[in-house]
């Protein structure tokens, strides 16, 4: 495996600029993931690693060498689309040996013959060799195009929303299986997901990305608890943290300059109010079995946060909210931290 570092790289498509002056270092077996919403450059910075696109200002360096000029076939990386990608006339033997019959590559039959069994049980489809690309269901057509990946054992693996277009149970199974060959082959991995469950529950850091530029780059913790702004906030969370006027919360104090409050559903307690002293208005509950969503109206904002199924609270319930701890943020939706 290599380290990856992007310095300083820009890349314009006529007027559009894609990505701007990205700074973005990926340590040995490190695996990041770039979140943001479809626009943000992260597709652009993954084909920048490959080589696919070439960069107008800056540099691309992996493992220590700079191959911003070099061509993808130098760069000693593999590539996993969205899409699977695979040759349907071929079984998945084939598919998988596909990349190492390449007459680049020249690798001998018996090599060949071991690693594609190797990478077949890594991916726990052994039994699946014989058949045709046609014949299997997404999620193992999704995990030969990972494996033909594998197979190579390159310095660096680039995933580009591999798992987006299986259904939710298939994307869960192979987050885990993802995880799992990561740690198992200590792979350099750089991730690209507009996804926040991908992001949380896979990545070594997460680089969010807006408009071409890194954001913060960070933990997934870091990122959830101490985010630089109300963008990065709004990337992770479920429900997603509500942002509200400071004025809604008047008496509880909070640094100077604070114009937002942003609430998570563990910076909020909701109770049923009293004597009629509310400050909000139970509208809708989704039931979520273990949880409820509550979704309530505090004058004409709206907040959305967590709550048990047993606490007592039904639609049109007055309530009463109390923050415990929040993340301030200033107008311009910078992040105020608490002693600056």
């Amino acid at each position: 495996m290599a380290e990856v570092r992007l310095e300083g790289v820009t890349k314009r498509f006529g007027a559009t600029v894609a990505v701007a002056d990205l700074t973005l270092p990926v340590g040995d077996g490190e695996f990041v993931v770039l979140l943001g919403p479809t626009g943000a450059g992260k597709s652009t910075t993954l084909r920048l690693v490959a080589g696919l696109e070439r960069a107008d200002a800056g540099r691309v360096l992996i493992g220590g060498r700079d191959v911003t000029r070099a061509p993808p076939v130098e760069r000693d990386v593999a590539f996993v689309f969205q899409q699977f990608a695979l040759y349907p006339h071929l079984s998945v033997y084939d598919n998988l040996a596909f990349p190492l019959r390449a007459p680049a590559r020249r690798t001998p039959a018996d090599v060949v013959d071991r690693k594609v069994r190797e990478v077949a049980a890594l991916l726990r489809i052994e039994s699946k060799l014989a058949n045709r690309a046609t014949q299997l269901s997404g999620g193992q057509m999704q995990r030969v195009a990972i494996g033909r990946a594998l197979v190579r054992s390159p310095a660096v693996y680039l995933m580009d929303e591999p798992l987006s277009s299986l259904d939710a149970k298939l994307r869960a199974e192979l987050r885990l299986e993802l995880q799992r060959i990561q740690r198992d082959l200590g792979a350099t991995i750089l991730y690209v997901t507009h996804d926040q469950t991908e992001a949380m529950t896979m990545a070594t850091r997460i680089g969010v990305m807006d408009r071409g530029r890194l954001v913060q780059l960070g933990t997934p913790r870091q990122i959830y608890e101490d985010p630089d702004d109300t963008y990065v906030a709004t990337r992770l969370g479920q429900p997603a943290i509500n942002l509200l006027p400071a004025r809604l919360f008047e008496g509880t104090p909070m640094p100077r300059g604070t114009a937002t409050v942003g609430a998570r559903t563990e910076h909020l307690r909701i109770t049923r109010a009293t004597k009629g002293h509310a400050a909000g208005r139970v509208r809708w509950i989704e039931h979520l079995g273990d949880q409820n969503h509550l979704h309530i109206d505090v004058g004409a904002h709206k907040i959305v946060t967590l709550a048990e199924p047993d606490a007592g609270i039904d639609v049109g319930d007055p309530v009463d909210l109390a923050l415990v701890g929040a993340l301030w943020f200033d107008a311009a939706g910078a992040r105020i931290r608490a002693g600056a």
